[in-house]
């Protein structure tokens, strides 16, 4: 039986985790499962912790090493497994880079001291303010939005048009959304306490959850599948997760595809709200520089292309234009809210979620 490169990977990982990050638990060596030779260093190498789970990255990763010679270890688990594991490892992490998939995230990395300051024109110049630390301490590399789903059957809910909408009481029983746990709940929250404070933030949050459908359960795949089966009529998901379906050459997801419709909300105010992929050098990151290359050459144009797409993600890169299903899903405005303000209000944001009893 021939084995993808993923899985080769992931077997060796199995076999050597205990000799190669033996201070880590055995739960999270497991969670990694991928290339774990990420303690090696030198010139030739970069070493990444990547809390994104896709093949499109790893044919990135060839590919620099191609064109550079510079080779890229890496390992995969959840963002936050991964900010713990490199904080206890300290001055000794091999890690070079983080990458993760929210700005929440990238803020909790921040305020654990994960990352150092980058002073770099290459990169500034090629990335929106808006998706970039102020200081040079993380640098969006692809973005989405979360929008609102509907039942095509149902239809969208007369004067609809806006994430306030939700919390209209005569939404009662449709809604179908994930968990306040869940970090995209948390940095749509927190971008609406940031434009409109705490108690408009609140008001939305409660109405929300009068208008449930089902109490929260599964991912945002989840979401769209009830919405689909009419056990909502409404949905709150992250485009990507649209675009895998609306794109699917699995008859059956296609067909789910076709039985749902896409509201991009406040489109006659703040606009959509956007999230961000990023990542930054670490702290002690042994191999610095070649970190810098690798960030560099995930934000040129072909690379911005392959990475967002690989994924169903828009690219940060304002030349370069979204490509495959994400793109059926049509052009928007889009909020244009510094990213690093979703990490800012968060905290605020699961208070929020607790005294409103979103579970």
């Amino acid at each position: 039986m021939t084995l993808s490169r993923r899985a080769v990977a992931q077997k060796f990982a199995v076999l050597t985790a205990a000799t190669i990050l033996a201070a880590c638990s055995a739960s999270e060596d497991t969670e990694a499962g991928a290339n774990q030779n990420a303690a090696a260093s030198g010139n030739g190498v970069v070493n990444v912790y990547s809390g994104r789970h896709y093949d499109a990255d790893i044919a990135l990763y060839d590919k620099f090493t191609e064109e550079t010679g510079i080779k890229v270890n890496y390992i995969e688990a959840g963002g936050d497994a991964l900010i713990e594991r490199i904080v206890r490892e300290g001055a000794a992490s091999p890690a070079d880079i983080f990458i993760t998939a929210d700005a929440g995230i990238l803020w909790r990395a921040e305020t654990r001291g994960v990352f150092r300051e980058l002073d770099s024109d290459k990169l500034v110049e090629r990335i929106p303010a808006q998706f970039r630390h102020p200081q040079g301490k993380w640098f969006g590399l692809a973005k989405r939005a979360r929008i609102i789903i509907y039942n095509k059957d149902a239809g969208l809910p007369k004067g609809f048009d806006s994430y306030d909408d939700l919390a209209d009481p005569a939404h009662e029983g449709m809604i179908c959304v994930r968990s306040s746990s869940n970090i995209y709940n948390q940095s749509l929250l927190a971008s609406r306490i940031a434009h409109y404070g705490e108690e408009a933030a609140t008001e939305l949050a409660r109405g929300v959850v009068a208008n449930f459908a089902r109490e929260p359960q599964g991912n945002d795949t989840s979401q769209i599948e009830a919405v689909a089966a009419g056990i909502c009529r409404l949905g709150i998901v992250n485009s990507y997760y649209v675009a895998r379906f609306v794109g699917s050459d699995d008859p059956k997801n296609a067909a789910i595809g076709e039985k749902i419709a896409v509201l991009h909300p406040d489109q006659s105010g703040t606009g959509a709200h956007i999230n961000i992929s990023g990542a930054g050098v670490t702290a002690y990151a042994p191999n610095a520089e070649n970190a810098e290359k690798l960030l560099a050459f995930l934000l040129r144009d072909d690379s911005q292309a392959a990475f967002a797409s690989g994924n169903n993600e828009y690219p940060v890169v304002e030349t370069v234009k979204p490509q495959g299903p994400i793109a059926l899903l049509g052009d928007f405005k889009a909020d244009d809210l510094p990213v690093a303000e979703l990490g800012a209000n968060q905290n605020k944001a699961v208070e929020i979620f607790d005294a409103v009893g979103w579970p």
